[in-house]
């Protein structure tokens, strides 16, 4: 949603936005595309400027990794399967109770998205989200707690890298600068650092 000056993603998929520069005119745009009662995310390496009419509720720093090398994909006893629409409502929950990122009802039509389903549970996910020429990020990685410590996080991640490898684009993902353990098992992949980037919760200002 949006024009040159800003865009955001429909609120249904994702809450990442972004004006085109710092100017008036632009900060501008992307106050319009905020609506009352909700929140987008700015990320960005540059510091962030916030639009008039908008206040940073949160802010933070992330590390953006990029695949420095060709990542094979990780074998394991239980079957992958890909997930869709009829498994929504399951990956939100899975996303809400272990907040990989931002996950909302329509997020997994980012990209494609895999599982381990466990008892027909499911266990973990990953998938893809943004996307730019010759980029694919790999996102919304997390397991269920009661599933921890099997390698699942790992695999996956290198699955979904894998694929995004074949199809000639680079992989490339975000990470808190906090989460140690996760940045630990990116690099172990094959990942590296690519960039600091600043992040930014906002939301209307109110009075």
């Amino acid at each position: 949603m949006g024009n040159d000056l800003a865009k955001r993603f429909r609120p249904d998929v994702n809450v990442f936005a972004s004006a085109s520069d710092d100017s008036a005119t632009s900060l501008a745009a992307l106050e319009k595309l905020v609506c009352d009662n909700e929140a987008v995310f700015l990320l960005q390496v540059p510091a962030i400027c916030v639009p008039d009419g908008l206040v940073a509720v949160r802010r933070a720093e992330g590390l953006q990794l990029i695949a420095a090398q060709s990542i094979a994909p990780e074998a394991g006893e239980e079957t992958i399967v890909e997930l869709g629409d009829a498994d929504a409502a399951e990956m939100l929950a899975l996303a809400s109770l272990t907040e990989p990122g931002p996950f909302l009802q329509r997020t997994h039509t980012m990209g494609r998205f895999i599982g381990i389903r466990i008892d027909g549970r499911l266990a973990a996910m990953a998938g893809e989200r943004m996307r730019f020429p010759g980029f694919t990020e790999v996102s919304g990685v997390c397991t269920h707690p009661y599933f921890r410590g099997r390698g699942f996080a790992r695999r996956l991640s290198s699955i979904v890298a894998n694929r995004i490898q074949q199809r000639g684009d680079q992989a490339f993902l975000h990470a808190w600068t906090s989460n140690v353990a996760a940045i630990a098992l990116y690099e172990a992949l094959g990942f590296e650092l690519r960039a600091s980037v600043q992040v930014a919760v906002l939301k209307r200002r109110t009075g």
